[in-house]
């Protein structure tokens, strides 16, 4: 550990530095300061494991790392250790990056020459001995070279430390975060960040435009700063180097270690190791240094005589050096000769040098500094740089001198033996030979002096004391669950015996005396019991049953928006032996009478229905010629929505030849208008697309005068060849005929014109032939897979693109099961709520069906609410509900009436939040599942993994055979149907992978220019490099449109005119498209395949030149704009309006954005009417207003006499209807006055009726968000975010489902399957969030199927590098994460225990154990998992959770109950047990049950010190920020509260060490010797001829459990007691780390040391109840903190419900005070 303090003072001797500046600085500082606390604490690396590019700061890593508690100061090893560790977690967690070392920032370092030696160690070793890319060629962050470089590399973000070694280099660290900021790159700090098995967390501060304007406006300033500061530093160098070698410039200095090294050449022809070669140049360089300094300095002292014997006594004489070198020398040949497993024993001298080394290391160390920098200068000459890390160990050198010293010279005579010996005599005398201005001692004795290098201290060598350790061995368990997950590895691992101290101490806690009325054994309600329930199904109230009414036509309205299709209703037909649908289709069976009489009605029904639609056509078809001839492209669409509605191929027919004609006559009076020059395509395309039609739907219907006619109609456009294919004509045609054609012709080929023209309109390949279970369509081959795998009971992995038809399955299994019983259940596991009521209004708008009293077909279950969950059969839900249900022991006779499950979204398994529940989910449920998802890219992996969990069940229902069959038969009906479904089930898991989507995409770049808003095509290729191609090829999912492959086509030809395939690859010559009038998506998909085929094979046969061109020919013309892009916002919007691109979803990652983009929208559309309304407009509406007014008024008062007098009606009658008529006159009036024009909205008015839209509007009245929301709707606007409620989503999703909303701004909550397409998508904002899976899920939005045939996605605002790798990167793969926690543990020790069937529970508690995504395939990786089961298992039999039989004791139930939050979720039982809450919560007075506030806020603070934990960057606490309503920064825990939790983590922290030391035996030992990102190793034989080592080396115990490189820092086992210890600490390849230990350090630290405060926000809302305090104070966004405290609230509310259901003494304090807080705080919650 650097000794900062120290490092401060060195660096701040100049009092006045600051005096030159601008005062920048301290801006900087404070801009830097004030961000921190808004940082995002999340993974740096997006959900699944795939990352941006993002750069390191080389000085931030080394300071960082330098700064680690465990590193002893001159131990390079251990140092490149935690470096090396550190990079390979993040190239492991999928990380992509370079490491950045600017030349500027050495500066920062010269008063500690040690550093800079080890600085450049480290940027040698990186560059020679790793593959990862360092970059050292800028100067500084202000360079323009670095600018340049940040502009063409996009980096996402730069990791850096938030503070340096001293004043000035967290001054230079703060430009690179002000200059990063600027550059649009954002920041993460090394400060607090934590790791998991497959995630890195940082505080994240993000760039944004008053950042970058900042830079803007202080540039100037800037530059003069840093350039002052740079021009300091320097001055401080020289003053460095003039007081250790008097005057020598640092140019002298480099030309003396360049002679050194120029001479050791010369002595070592044929190189050497780096080691080597530092030690014999250092020693003689320094050696000489160290003369010349003395020299000097009795020069000096001559010139001064009466302080000479003072100075004297205060310098090292030279013979001291010299002993100092030759200890040094031997240090080195200990590194040499002796393997890493012999040094990790060496013992631990704490003795500090003495103080006079002082000066003699600062100058050893500058002269290995200017040795090393300058190795590259000596040409031809081998240097092996591998060992380069470890050139340097303080405590072996303090280890040999304590020897030689002490020992030594008390008569300890040891041998240093043969090797060893003539190694080092070889070094000394190279040093002998280098030293050329004086001589040097000889090799032996090594210390010819009386000076003691090392300070006399009572205790030098540290000792591993053994005895604070526990003992090690587990705690002896007898559990059938235990013994079977593991049973193969208790052979091997120690247990303590019975009567050893810690089993016989386990004897029943003395329990509070409080607490003896408490029933801790007594079960608790669930989650499910106390979510509150919407609907209670027993209730007969009215008002009740009204609202249930309301809710249940609301929901239908809300599932009709999601799709039109109209209810079914369901009849129990039973369980139907499955038929073999290929059988049946293949083989025909006799016809019955019935099916003969059943055959003829359905032919007159068919004839019936023919009669109709040609009814309907003769009706219809003079209106659309009509239309079709006032304007083509209306009547098209008319013609357009006759043909969908149309079910009769005959009067398709009929209305496709009217329009081919209107098109055919519209084409040539195009053609010969006037003047024209460019042709309008679009008639010709709508033309192409009747004939396609015809011939391809209908051309067994088509009479030879139609052929003709499409014959015309070709010849017309041009396409003579496709003409007489189709109709050969006899007559040659003259000069006058052809000429006419020309006129008419499109002037390019027809499979040209197809592809680019009409290329989204090609046909797809469908398949014809119906298939008898569905009704609705005629499913592609893919589909009827899926229906047979929910026939056959089978379960599916199901990966196929977004609105590709994958969910039907899902409703058809529904069906399936809602036909079979009334008993069966198939629950729909979604990711999200907002997903979770979209499903239940879909299924409950599909289904109805008569069922018993008290069942029906949906029900709901969420955090939040809850109906009809257990009494449905088809059950919607999120995971973490699901795993309620399954793992509560009393709920498995409900989980047996499960048939299927479906998952959707599976891929969330992968993600950061709730993952592990998704993998206890798939391995607990016994029936199939159908898991889908549109992005996995290693879906074969995820199906193995499930098989296996099968292939479990498989075993598990075979075994419990016979006896559970006879049984669960005896059991009742429902148990019957339940048998019936389980016997039929398979084990067999399909995988089924579907990849073409419907609709084509096309991607645009936007950028602004000359104030306005463009757009540039963007082609695929241009995401792509040769050597991305080269390497990969073109990623699997990378489509082009055919018009994309007409432009890569176009573009070869013109880069290489000599191109031999060209004939061949001409879209008119292609095999696949030659001659064809009907070109389908399935042709052009073979010639764009064709095309990427060709590309790759010119860059695999040396074309990368012109390949390269026709990439840059793709590329878009892309305009950086510098200032703020969003504030174009509404002029993207209005020209998308203009394109016709509209409805459209903007995808923005900040909630203020997403809001105030949306509110920008308005505000412009409002400004823009203001503008076009007539000057007295306003007056005039005000002036209607008034008369409306005054007669209405008029109107009551007549109705009022009118009642009262009933006699003489005819004039008062009279008079009413008149006043009646002006009324509406003024309604009509006032109306029109305050109409929105037409295009002053993006509403369709035409979309929704009034009576639903004000029924939409009227659920959000009392809605956070209501108004504004409203607002905006009526501008066609809406915003979409996680922090918005139900009703608020609810009201956005359905309005611009329907087409009324068409604009919709909003986070990534809409990319996890919400059922909102559109015509284009939007990326609006850049974001770490903005991933190739999330780009993937949001860009399917574009193209509604059966509306929009072209799906667009336009980039605003994202950098172009940032597209490309969206663009070409692939899904990143499925990985699992740590699997278990202690609380999971004892719910499935509970589950087993306690379950309705013992026997089923402990299978699916070994399920959950047994079949980890992390585990699969991995047998080590097992073994660890079992210890830390066996490891979590003594934990709560120590903590009295279970007994040694694995039964729940205690309040294991309550721990249980709280699992979202562990470790909190232990200590607070801690607490509770220990008496703690009784002894706060007093009443104001005996007998009241009343608490005072400052009692509320004791109790508040001490939750928030366990539930409410959110960290503030360390550094925010130097800030000098005025707080104005919350104190911000959370304090400790009350004293007794503190002691507590200090012995509860010292319990832990012992135990979970002991677990460690045990677990060690996991270790690759031949990895632990590596260094782990360059595998460089550190073994060798163990040297046995040198009792000398044998001595030094002795300190075997106490260090199992700890790295061997962390050892050399002199570390033992039981440093892993201290609290905060580093996860470097323990051995790297057993899998476990500190995060998986049960403790609650009250103060978290940095790996610097310093304290992570708590934010205190959840205590400040408790005493001021405002969210905008919260924002202004504890920086946190309104959204964030309602979500927190939300969270909060409820962990309050279940607690207190737990303590009232554990506690019979209805008047217990802790009880009362619990019920006081609940209410009182849901009082201040509800109030926002």
């Amino acid at each position: 550990m650097v000794n900062q303090q120290g490092l401060q003072r060195k660096l701040s001797r100049d009092k006045n530095w600051e005096e030159h500046y601008t005062g920048i600085l301290e801006e900087m500082s404070k801009l830097v300061l004030e961000n921190m606390p808004k940082a995002d604490y999340s993974s740096l690396f997006n959900d699944f494991v795939e990352s941006e590019f993002f750069l390191i700061d080389g000085d931030s890593l080394l300071v960082t790392c330098v700064c680690e508690k465990s590193l002893e100061p001159g131990q390079s090893l251990h140092f490149f250790y935690l470096v090396e560790r550190y990079l390979l977690d993040v190239i492991s967690k999928g990380g992509h990056f370079a490491i950045v070392f600017f030349k500027d920032a050495e500066y920062a370092y010269f008063s500690v020459p040690g550093l800079l030696t080890l600085r450049t160690a480290l940027i040698l070793h990186l560059q020679k001995n790793t593959a990862i890319d360092v970059w050292t060629e800028f100067s500084g962050c202000l360079s323009e070279k670095w600018s340049i470089t940040l502009s063409q590399s996009c980096p996402y973000f730069l990791i850096l430390a938030d503070e340096g070694l001293n004043d000035q280099q967290t001054h230079l660290f703060n430009f690179l975060v002000i200059q990063s900021w600027a550059a649009k790159v954002n920041i993460a700090l090394f400060s607090g960040q934590t790791s998991d098995i497959i995630r890195l967390y940082a505080y994240f501060m993000q760039s944004s435009y008053s950042k970058q304007l900042f830079f803007k406006q202080f540039e100037r300033e800037i530059m003069i700063d840093y350039k002052i500061l740079i021009q300091q530093l320097k001055k401080y160098r020289d003053l460095d180097l003039t007081t250790v070698f008097g005057d020598l410039t640092f140019n002298n200095m480099v030309e003396k270690a360049c002679e050194t090294m120029s001479l050791l050449k010369q002595l070592w022809p044929e190189g050497s190791d780096i080691r080597r070669a530092l030690c014999v140049t250092s020693c003689s360089f320094f050696l000489e240094m160290y003369h010349r300094f003395l020299e000097n300095r009795e020069k000096k002292s001559s010139k001064k005589m009466c302080k000479v014997k003072q100075q004297q006594g205060s310098c090292l004489t030279l013979k001291d050096v010299e002993d100092f070198c030759k200890l040094h020398c031997l240090s080195v040949v200990f590194h040499l000769h002796l393997p890493l497993s012999q040094r990790a024993f060496s013992r631990f001298v704490t003795s500090d040098w003495i103080k006079d080394l002082k000066t003699v290391f600062k100058m050893k160390q500058w002269c290995e500094y200017f040795i090393l920098s300058n190795v590259h200068m000596i040409e031809f000459w081998s240097l092996d740089l591998l060992h380069l890390s470890d050139f340097s160990d303080e405590p072996l050198l303090k280890n040999i001198a304590f020897y030689y010293e002490n020992e030594n010279a008390e008569g300890l005579d040891l041998k240093v033996g043969d090797t060893i010996m003539k190694e080092y005599v070889h070094l000394w005398d190279t040093v002998s030979k280098l030293v050329g201005k004086f001589e040097v001692g000889n090799s032996f004795p090594l210390r010819t002096t009386e000076c003691h290098f090392l300070k006399k201290t009572a205790s030098p060598v540290k000792e591993s004391s053994q005895e604070k350790m526990p003992n090690l061995g587990f705690i002896p368990m007898s559990c059938a669950l235990v013994d079977e997950f593991t049973g193969d590895i208790l052979k091997d691992l120690p247990f303590l015996k019975n009567d050893d101290p810690i089993v016989s101490s386990l004897v029943k806690h003395k329990e509070f005396d409080e607490l003896v009325h408490w029933h801790s054994h007594r079960p608790l309600s669930d989650d499910y019991d106390r979510t509150k329930a919407n609907f209670n199904e027993y209730t007969r109230d009215p008002r009740y049953l009204r609202s249930v009414q309301k809710y249940h036509v609301f929901q239908r309205f809300y599932g009709n928006s999601l799709e039109s299709v109209s209810s079914k209703l369901i009849i129990t037909q039973g369980a139907k032996p499955k038929k073999d649908c290929s059988k049946s289709r293949s083989t025909k069976t006799r016809e019955t009478k019935a099916d003969i009489i059943a055959r003829e009605n359905k032919k007159r029904l068919m004839a019936k229905e023919e009669q109709k639609e040609e009814q309907k056509w003769n009706t219809l078809s003079s209106s659309i010629e009509k239309e079709m001839k006032r304007n083509l492209s209306s009547g098209m669409k008319k013609l357009e929505e006759f043909l969908k509605s149309c079910k009769s191929n005959s009067v398709k027919v009929q209305a496709e030849k009217v329009g081919l004609k209107a098109c055919l006559t519209a084409w040539k009076e195009h053609c010969r208008a006037e003047g024209e020059t460019t042709k309008d395509f679009s008639i010709a395309v709508d033309m192409m697309k009747r004939i396609h039609s015809l011939l391809d739907k209908h051309s067994e219907l088509l009479q030879e005068a139609d052929r003709k006619l499409i014959a015309r109609c070709l010849t017309c456009l041009g396409f003579d060849a496709l003409a007489n294919s189709l109709y050969p004509t006899q007559d040659e045609a003259d000069d006058i005929k052809m000429k006419k054609r020309n006129k008419y012709s499109v002037g390019i080929g027809p499979v040209r014109f197809q592809l680019q023209y009409m290329g989204h309109h090609l046909i797809r390949e469908e398949r014809k032939d119906p298939d008898p279970r569905v009704q609705d369509f005629i499913p592609d081959t893919w589909q009827r897979e899926l229906l047979d795998v929910v026939d056959n009971n089978e379960s599916a992995v199901i990966v196929a693109p977004t609105s590709s038809g994958k969910t039907y399955a899902s409703y058809y299994c529904m069906e399936k099961v809602l036909k079979e019983s009334d008993e069966g259940v198939v629950v729909y596991v979604s990711p999200t709520k907002a997903l979770v009521n979209q499903v239940a209004a879909t299924v409950q708008n599909r289904y109805t069906k008569i069922l018993p009293a008290g069942q029906v077909v949906c029900g709901v279950f969420t955090r939040d609410y809850r109906h009809d969950a257990l009494n449905c059969q088809v059950l919607v839900t999120v995971p973490a509900c699901f795993e309620i249900l399954l793992l509560a022991p009393h709920r498995q006779s409900w989980v047996k009436r499960i048939r299927y499950v479906i998952f959707d979204e599976v891929h969330c398994l992968g993600g950061e939040i709730g993952a592990e529940i998704w993998e206890h989910l798939l391995v607990t449920i016994r029936c199939p599942f159908l898991a889908l998802s549109a992005t996995i890219s290693n879906p074969q992996h995820l199906t193995e993994w499930l098989q296996s969990v099968k292939r479990y069940w498989k075993q598990v229902d075979s075994a419990m055979g016979k006896r559970t069959f006879s049984k669960r038969n005896s059991v009742s009906r429902g148990s019957h149907h339940e048998d019936q479904g389980q016997t039929r089930q398979s084990y067999k898991v399909r995988l089924v992978i579907y990849g073409e989507r419907y609709n084509d995409l096309e991607k645009h770049v936007c950028s602004v220019r000359q104030g306005d808003v463009c757009f540039d095509h963007f082609h695929p290729c241009a995401a792509l490099t040769i050597d991305h191609i080269e390497k990969y090829g073109f990623p699997s999912d990378l489509a082009f449109s055919p018009r994309e492959s007409i432009q890569l086509y176009d573009a070869m030809l013109q880069v290489w005119k000599s191109w031999p395939q060209a004939q061949n690859l001409c879209p008119e010559n292609f095999t696949h498209l030659k001659n064809k009038i009907v070109i389908k998506k399935l042709d052009a998909r073979k010639y764009e395949e064709s095309l990427k085929e060709e590309f790759t094979n010119w860059i695999k046969n040396g074309n990368e030149e012109q390949a390269r061109k026709v990439l840059q020919k793709l590329s878009p013309n892309f305009h950086n704009y510098s200032g703020q892009m969003l504030d174009f916002f509404p002029h993207l919007v209005e020209k998308l309006r203009e394109m016709d691109k509209l409805p459209a979803l903007f995808f923005l990652f900040r909630l203020r954005s997403v809001e105030g983009c949306a509110q920008n929208a308005c505000d412009f559309l409002e400004e823009k009417e203001e503008k076009k309304r007539p000057p007295k407009a306003d007056k005039e509406a005000h002036v209607m207003a008034n008369r409306l007014r005054k007669v209405k008024k008029s109107l009551e008062k007549q109705q009022k006499i009118g009642d009262e007098k009933s006699q003489k009606p005819s004039r008062r009658l009279d008079q009413s209807i008149m006043s009646e008529a002006e009324r509406d006159y003024l309604l009509k009036s006032l109306e029109k006055n305050l109409e929105i024009p037409q295009d002053c909205t993006y509403a369709d008015q035409k979309a929704i009726d009034d009576e639903s839209l004000q029924m939409v509007f009227s659920r959000v009245n009392n809605q956070r968000k209501g108004d504004t929301l409203k607002q905006l709707a009526r501008r066609g606007i809406g915003f979409h975010h996680s922090s918005m409620s139900a009703k608020e989503k609810q009201l956005v999703e359905i309005l611009f489902r329907k087409g009324f909303i068409r604009v919709v701004t909003a986070t990534g909550t809409l990319a996890l399957g919400i059922n909102m397409p559109c015509k284009s998508v939007v990326f609006a904002q850049n974001s770490v969030y903005l991933d190739a899976l999330n780009f993937r899920q949001m860009s399917g939005r574009a193209g509604r199927r059966g509306q929009d045939l072209l799906g667009d996605v336009y980039f605003f605002d994202i950098p172009l590098p940032k597209i490309e790798k969206l663009i070409k990167s692939k899904v990143p793969e499925l990985r699992g994460q740590f699997p278990l926690s202690i609380s999971l543990i004892l719910r499935l020790m509970l589950l087993a225990s306690k379950a309705d069937d013992p026997e089923d529970g402990k299978a699916k508690a070994l399920s959950v154990l047994r079949h980890s995504l992390l585990s699969f395939k991995r047998p080590r990786v097992t073994d660890m998992l079992k210890l830390y089961f066996l490891y979590s298992l003594q934990f709560l039999v120590k903590e009295g959770h279970i007994d040694q039989e694995g039964n729940p004791t205690g309040f294991a139930g309550l721990v249980s109950h709280l699992h979202y939050h562990e470790p909190s979720n232990l200590v607070f039982v801690s607490f509770l047990v220990r008496g703690l809450f009784h002894n706060l919560c007093q009443p104001t007075h005996e007998g009241s049950k009343h608490f005072s506030e400052d009692i509320m806020e004791k109790l508040v603070l001490v939750l928030a010190n366990l539930f409410g934990r959110k960290y503030i960057p360390a550094k925010f606490q130097d800030a000098n920020v005025k707080f104005y309503q919350s104190k911000v920064f959370l304090d400790d825990l009350p004293e007794d509260f503190s002691e507590a939790l200090l012995e509860y983590n010292t319990q832990v922290t012992e135990d979970f060490a002991a677990f460690l030391r045990i677990v060690s035996r996991l270790a690759d030992m031949k990895q632990e010797y590596q260094l782990p990102l360059s595998k460089i190793e550190f073994t060798d034989k163990e040297c046995e001829d040198s009792p000398l080592v044998s001595h030094l080396m002795s300190c075997r115990e106490g260090r199992m459990a700890v790295s061997p490189f962390v050892c050399l820092s002199g570390n033992f086992d039981v440093d892993l007691l201290h609290p905060g210890v580093s996860d470097n600490v323990v051995l790297n390849t057993i899998g476990i780390n500190h995060t998986q230990a049960p403790v609650l350090w009250s103060h978290r630290f940095d790996s610097r040391g310093r304290k992570l405060p708590l934010n205190a926000y959840a205590l400040d809302f408790y005493k001021h109840g405002s969210l905008v305090g919260l924002e202004q104070d504890n920086r946190i966004h309104q959204g964030e903190a309602y979500h927190l405290l939300k969270d909060f609230y409820l962990t309050i509310k279940s607690i207190s419900v737990s303590l009232r259901e554990l506690c019979e003494n209805e008047e217990d304090n802790v009880v009362l005070a619990f019920e006081q807080l609940s209410e009182s705080f849901r009082e201040k919650f509800e109030k926002v």
